[in-house]
């Protein structure tokens, strides 16, 4: 498979790339919290197969003392007991919202967020997710490269 790099697109398109930046930086203040807001976006990269991304947010999740082993499962969240009733809901919804050309965002997956998050957080954890699918698409569609790095040591 060709990885080059197709186009700069964060150069070519500066005012859309500040925008969808703006966005990020608007959802950090959030009441999800960085931590879940981590998890979200490098579920929903994995699902997307988006390199740059996955690299990015484990890396992140690390940088913040998450511990491997839920990282490294995260992709199994279903199968594991590492995550709680919060972190399971908003991973149902990252799923069914990013893959919703087949699931149609189901009622039960809406209504299990109602339970952990109120209504204004629902909407933000939705724009997370609609604003991590655009990310992996232009992150896949202009082949963002991973660079090689060592691992930080997490203290």
């Amino acid at each position: 498979m060709n990885t080059a790099p197709r186009l700069p697109w964060h150069q070519l398109a500066p005012q859309a790339y500040k925008a969808m930046a703006g966005v990020n930086a608007a959802l950090a203040g959030s009441g999800l919290g960085k931590k879940l807001i981590d998890l979200v976006q490098l579920r929903v990269s994995q699902i997307n197969g988006c390199a740059y991304c996955v690299d990015m947010h484990a890396r992140d999740l690390l940088a913040q003392g998450e511990d491997m082993q839920r990282i490294n499962s995260l992709q199994t969240w279903h199968e594991v007991s590492f995550f709680d009733a919060r972190e399971r809901a908003a991973l149902q919804w990252a799923e069914s919202l990013t893959q919703v050309a087949a699931t149609h965002a189901p009622d039960a997956d809406f209504e299990q967020l109602r339970s952990h998050f109120d209504e204004r957080e629902i909407a933000e954890l939705s724009v997370v997710v609609a604003m991590m699918n655009a990310w992996n698409r232009m992150g896949v569609g202009m082949r963002n490269q991973v660079m090689r790095m060592p691992l930080q040591a997490v203290a």
